[in-house]
């Protein structure tokens, strides 16, 4: 059975760790869509361990841009996806259309499509970023909100949503 399952949480929650144990809840293979680039050594380091926590049973994509795209030929022959994590891709994308969220929300609502039109469990994670202050420049703000609509829209459409708050997940959805 298919669906979406949104995971949200901050910086160091534990909400990959919890959405990678819901994705081996499914038999056969998985998929990692990741939109991570290795920008510096500790961004490297980085990936390079959460590459080392799967297993066999995962193929990876790194993807940083087209994920709606090649989500559903990527997805053939997975019984479930992990993509880890919206708000980094957010970020890509916002950077690619020049700070402005139009189309980085068209991408959201073709990621939402692809995701509807697969008959395994996605599973997305992002970081909850409403939770701080107020940023004190414009763009961080603009960026901000993005990130925050583009969770709501995730929600909404999702099956089932979770918050991880210091590793505990809590059900919202």
């Amino acid at each position: 059975m298919g669906g979406l399952i949104f995971v949200t949480g901050g910086a160091r929650s534990g909400k990959s760790r919890f959405a990678q144990s819901l994705a081996e809840d499914c038999s056969g293979p998985l998929l990692y869509i990741a939109a991570a680039e290795p920008g510096d050594p500790e961004m490297a380091d980085r990936i390079a361990r959460h590459r080392d926590q799967r297993g066999p049973r995962w193929r990876t994509l790194e993807e940083p841009l087209r994920i709606a795209a090649r989500l559903p030929g990527e997805a053939a022959g997975a019984d479930g996806v992990l993509f880890d994590c919206l708000t980094i891709w957010l970020a890509n994308l916002f950077e690619e259309s020049g700070s402005n969220p139009a189309p980085v929300l068209e991408e959201v609502d073709r990621l939402l499509a692809a995701i509807e039109g697969l008959a395994m469990p996605v599973i997305v994670v992002a970081n909850e970023v409403g939770g701080g202050i107020v940023p004190e420049n414009p763009l961080a703000r603009a960026f901000r909100d993005l990130a925050g609509t583009a969770s709501q829209r995730m929600a909404a459409a999702a099956a089932d949503a979770w918050l991880v708050v210091a590793g505990l997940p809590l059900r919202l959805k």
